[in-house]
């Protein structure tokens, strides 16, 4: 196995959060440092704690606005959940988690291990809480607010990949594939037209196929496939080389990339912020928070309340087997991605809330290519080179929370993307570039807002 942490005991997700110190009162104002607070050699107009896929999009959309960037991460670039999920780019997936029937759902599944959406049993008040205002937002007003605040984020970065990654010179095997999702259950299935509508009314293409044409032009498939659901705008990409692409990009623009850099404190100073971190004091006129799923734990620094949770998912990588589908594809009662590149092949998703467990779940890798099974006459690769975890940053109303700290002047917040960072990297980073830089925004930024909770 390859990765950040030894083998056997998976990656771990969340870019740059480290362990904060300090006994921050969630909603209290940000802390300011002691005047005396140690000596920093220069400034940066903007410090970027997390170097995943959101802290170095937003960098490098940054430099190109000719603003001087430091990037600080606890570990190494990339070394978080983008990594090992299934690279694929999903204005399709504009639908949040938060729906009406997940709640019930989420409970009947919970004492099932290999559950696709499984709340791990235990006492976690913060879970707990964040559970309740998920909750109150798994309604259709809300699931459709949220459709449509995610859709736009969704599409505009799907437009922007192309000249993104050809201006950077990031080579990630992007593909234009489209994304089916195929369906065994025709209840399922038929169920789907009502969000169809709600997609298509939103301009992402939806195309839905009846299973015996389907497998027709599928041979990597089983029988028993009812219908499939095509959508055409979607596409792939290598993840963990589109971040790798990213973080060498930044650097050749001018960007600074500080690695193995924990942050222990953070605030505003009266000229802009200052932190503190285990590779010393930095200085900036901005600080943009964007270490996902560890962002409630460097907030609390900062005295302030993120409503995000981890929701860990799961991954196997393969070496490239001999039959594979056309297109990636979700096995919808399953919930297990396959996408294939030319470099491999690779199963994943699956949700679990179980705090930041880092434990290799066997049960959860299992579920994985039992699902793979049903429907798939070749679920496997000759070679199984990777078994990942990592925590996705779940925002209480799954959609993600973008700009200004209430009450800040200098302090920023990037994260909640769940489980689309990489589809919503590049329009994520030219969003925020907008609002630190005080121009007009491409994207209404009011449905990302984080004072949207207040």
């Amino acid at each position: 196995m390859s990765g950040c942490a030894p083998a056997g005991t998976g990656r771990r997700s969340g870019s740059g959060a480290g362990r904060p110190t300090g006994d921050g009162r969630d909603g209290a104002a940000p802390r300011r440092p002691h005047e005396d607070a140690p000596a920093v050699t220069g400034r940066d107009d903007v410090l970027i704690v997390g170097g995943g896929v959101i802290g170095l999009a937003s960098g490098l959309a940054l430099l190109g606005a000719g603003r001087q960037v430091r990037v600080l991460e606890a570990g190494t670039a990339g070394c978080g959940s983008s990594h090992g999920n299934c690279g694929t780019i999903t204005p399709s997936h504009a639908a949040p988690l938060a729906a009406p029937g997940t709640v019930a759902r989420a409970l009947r599944w919970m004492l099932s291990p290999d559950a696709p959406l499984r709340v791990s049993p235990r006492v976690d008040p913060a879970l707990w809480y964040w559970m309740a205002g998920f909750a109150r937002r798994c309604n259709r007003r809300d699931w459709l607010r949220g459709m449509q605040a995610r859709a736009a984020l969704l599409q505009a970065s799907r437009a922007a990949f192309p000249e993104w990654l050809s201006a950077h010179g990031i080579e990630c095997e992007f593909l234009p594939s489209g994304v089916d999702h195929v369906y065994r259950d025709p209840a399922q299935f038929a169920a789907f037209a009502d969000e169809a509508t709600h997609l298509r009314a939103l301009g992402i293409p939806v195309e839905m196929i009846d299973g015996d044409i389907y497998l027709r032009g599928e041979p990597a498939l089983r029988e028993g496939v009812v219908g499939a659901v095509r959508f055409d705008g979607d596409a792939r990409l290598r993840p963990d080389r589109y971040v790798a692409g990213l973080a060498r990009a930044f650097q050749a623009a001018g960007g600074t990339l500080v690695e193995g850099c924990e942050v222990l404190a953070a605030g505003e100073v009266r000229d802009g912020v200052h932190v503190t971190t285990s590779r010393g004091a930095f200085a900036g006129r901005d600080l943009l928070l964007a270490t996902g799923a560890w962002s409630p734990r460097l907030a609390r620094a900062l005295r302030l309340r993120v409503p995000v949770q981890p929701g860990k998912g799961y991954s196997i990588t393969y070496s490239r087997p001999a039959r594979v589908p056309q297109r990636p594809m979700v096995l919808h009662e399953r919930s297990v991605c396959v996408t294939a590149w030319d470099s491999g092949f690779r199963l994943g998703s699956t949700m679990e809330f179980s705090g930041y467990d880092r434990s290799l779940n066997r049960v959860r890798l299992d579920a994985l290519v039992r699902g793979a099974r049903d429907y798939l006459h070749v679920p496997e690769g000759p070679v199984r080179e990777e078994e990942w975890y990592g925590w996705r940053p779940m925002s209480v109303d799954d959609v993600p929370i973008l700009g200004a700290v209430p009450g800040a002047r200098h302090l920023w917040l990037a994260t909640g993307h769940g489980m689309l960072g990489v589809s919503m990297s590049v329009a994520t980073g030219h969003l925020m570039t907008d609002l630190i830089c005080g121009r007009a925004p491409r994207l209404d930024p009011a449905p990302y807002a984080p004072d949207r909770f207040a």
